[in-house]
Formats: structure tokens, C-alpha cells, sequence
């Protein structure tokens, strides 16, 4: 286990303040990405940290601690989904719909315009995609992340992918490029 880990679970302030400079910025564009909001992202990865200082002496070491941390973070905004699923606040969810259209780190059109295509499933559904499409986690660390199985997590990223490609007409695309193949 990382020293800087190891002083962080004994105490060491310092080495949890690297800690969290060291993993702060993979959280936020994590939690960004799933959330699909950035003011909700920050608010998350600073409830995640605090929950990493609670916790931090039942880090075991048999992860990376990003993944530690994208567990915790996937953990606290799946129960606040269910949540706000609970008190049937629509009006929040309206709100964070509203928020597709954020500045991402990046302006290529099509890769924003997967992201609104991704705003519009549910999270449930999302965050396998980003995190086996985006951050290459297996169906398995999937699994584990959001305590589910494995197939439920290859299930989810399919009928995902599927959506996502719906959404972006890209079916469409594809049943042309092969009616054209087969007709050469």
C-alpha cells in the first residue's frame, strides 16, 4: 500500500491533504460526467472526500484508491437519487435536466452531443456506460463498484449503448452503410 495512504489512515493530515489534491480533479470529472451537472458534481466529490476521511482506515489496499473513491462517489449519488426518487421531487429533476447544455472539457460536437444522449438515460443506466466505455473498469469492477452483477452490468452498458444510439440516429446510419454493402 502507498505510504502517503498508509500515514492518511494513521492521521497524517498532510498526507490525506495529498491525497485529495492528488485525486480531486479524476473525482470531479467523474462525478461530471454521471451527474451530468457540475454544480451537483462539486457538491458530490466534497461528500465523497469527507466520507474518504470517515472511512479511509477501512481502505484495504486491494483496489487503486481512485476506484475507493469512484465506489464511494458512485455509492452516495445512486442513494441520492433514490432520494429524491422517494420525496418525488420532480421540480429538482426538471432542474438538473435543464443543466444539459454545461461547458464540457471538451467541444467536439459529436462528443457532446453523446453527452446529451447520455443526459437523457437513466442513471442507473449511465454510469456503467462512463465508466466501462470511458474509464475502461471491467464488468466486473463494475459490478462491485455498484453492487450489482456482473451480467446485470453488461446487460445495462447493451441496452445502454443501444439508447445512447437511438438517441443519436446512429441505427439508422448503420442499417444504410450495410444495405450498401451488400448491394456492391
Amino acid at each position: 500500500m502507498d505510504e502517503c495512504i498508509i500515514n492518511a489512515k494513521n492521521g497524517d493530515h498532510l498526507a490525506f491533504a495529498l491525497l485529495f489534491k492528488e485525486n480531486y480533479p479524476f473525482l470531479i470529472k467523474y462525478l461530471m460526467k454521471v451527474t451530468m451537472n457540475p454544480d451537483l458534481a462539486e457538491e458530490l466529490a466534497q461528500e465523497t472526500m469527507a466520507r474518504c476521511v470517515q472511512k479511509i482506515h477501512l481502505f484495504n489496499g486491494k483496489s487503486k484508491f481512485s476506484s475507493w473513491l469512484i465506489s464511494i462517489a458512485t455509492n452516495i449519488y445512486i442513494d441520492q437519487c433514490r432520494k429524491q426518487k422517494r420525496e418525488k421531487d420532480l421540480h429538482v429533476l426538471e432542474q438538473v435536466g435543464r443543466k444539459l447544455k454545461w461547458q464540457f472539457e471538451s467541444r467536439n460536437e459529436d462528443w457532446n452531443d453523446a453527452l446529451t444522449a447520455l443526459g437523457k438515460i437513466n442513471e442507473e443506466i449511465r454510469v456503467p456506460i462512463i465508466l466501462k466505455h470511458y474509464y475502461g473498469y471491467s464488468y466486473e469492477e463494475i459490478g462491485d463498484i455498484m453492487k450489482i452483477s456482473s451480467g446485470t452490468v453488461k446487460s445495462r452498458v447493451h441496452n445502454g449503448i443501444l439508447a445512447v444510439r437511438r438517441e443519436l440516429n446512429l441505427d439508422e446510419e448503420t442499417e444504410s452503410h450495410q444495405s450498401r454493402r451488400t448491394t456492391k
